[in-house]
């Protein structure tokens, strides 16, 4: 069988599913519909915004199918009808096994993560969060339990010290989608052999679960070391964030979204704000130095500090609600 031959079923919602399903339709892929998220409400107005995938299928003129439950019997009939030798599955939702096992050669997924590692809905923010200096990309056979299938293909790169949770979704992205096509064609030549993740020995598996604001908020009481890798593996989404007490003992939430480590020997107390001429904001942790950059004030918009403290006429009183 040919590719021009072989129907493919794209599941996807975000961004980082477009470039997947563009760079198949641009390498002469047959996509025969796709499905993604329901509109939703968003923004003040409430408006229905379209998924970044919708918008693109439209473009492309595919048939796009949004079922609000995955197991109702006239979607499953006109996914049915759509005869797919393949699903290809980026950044979905958890699909039942009628779904993914309706096609000939089953369903394929691409996961943000060398797994089996990183299992779980936020394997970037985690791998960043936990101070790897590693990650990559891995395609495989879905099967019941989430992100365990067998492995087809992985691709890695390095994650550097600065690197942040965005700038890495970008990398893998665009380096996923090269994957996915990689592993497409090994389907349609029958080219390719499956690794059970059970064969990768591995005493503890790190795992990557949905973030809460619990998680996101910052302990200036651990290492300068935890805390960047804690602010740059949620920046820019969900953001690392924090409070600032003001001069009337109200507090003043904001989020951090770039930062720099010092290790630096001091003597000062963890959770102290040293402000420099209103260009510079460093919080005092226990083993040196948090230089913060970029930062949103509740009800602002992103700044750097350097903007912030020029227009906030009480900076030299702030301090940390820790």
């Amino acid at each position: 069988m040919n590719k021009a031959d072989f129907r493919i079923v794209f599941m996807g919602t975000p961004d980082f599913a477009v470039e997947s399903l563009k760079t198949l339709v641009e390498n002469g892929y047959q996509v025969v519909g796709v499905v993604t998220a329901s509109d939703k409400p968003a923004g003040r107005g409430q408006k229905l915004q379209q998924s970044a995938v919708k918008k693109y299928a439209e473009q492309q003129g595919f048939t796009v199918l949004q079922p609000e439950k995955l197991k109702n019997p006239a979607f499953l009939g006109e996914l049915r009808q759509l005869n797919a030798h393949l699903n290809v599955i980026v950044a979905f939702r958890m699909l039942p096994e009628s779904v993914w096992n309706m096609p000939t050669f089953g369903s394929i997924n691409l996961h943000g993560s060398l797994l089996p590692h990183y299992r779980g809905a936020a394997p970037i923010n985690w791998a960043i969060i936990n101070g790897e200096q590693k990650t990559g990309v891995t395609t495989f056979f879905l099967k019941h339990e989430i992100d365990t299938g067998n492995i087809l293909f992985q691709e890695a790169i390095p994650i550097a010290p600065n690197d942040t949770a965005g700038y890495i979704h970008d990398q893998l992205m665009y380096l996923g989608a090269k994957l996915m096509v990689k592993t497409v064609q090994s389907i349609i030549d029958n080219n390719y052999q499956e690794l059970p993740q059970s064969q990768i020995a591995e005493n503890r598996l790190k795992q990557a679960p949905k973030l809460f604001k619990d998680d996101c908020r910052v302990n200036w009481e651990v290492s300068g070391f935890d805390i960047h890798n804690l602010i740059r593996g949620l920046s820019p989404h969900p953001a690392a964030w924090s409070e600032f007490l003001k001069p009337d003992g109200s507090l003043l939430p904001f989020k951090i979204y770039l930062s720099t480590f010092e290790n630096h020997p001091h003597n000062l107390e963890p959770g102290t704000l040293i402000i420099e001429n209103k260009t510079q904001l460093k919080i005092v942790v226990i083993d040196g130095y948090i230089y913060l950059h970029e930062i949103q004030l509740s009800g602002k918009k992103r700044m750097s500090v350097t903007e912030v403290l020029r227009g906030m006429p009480y900076a030299d009183q702030l301090k940390l609600n820790r």
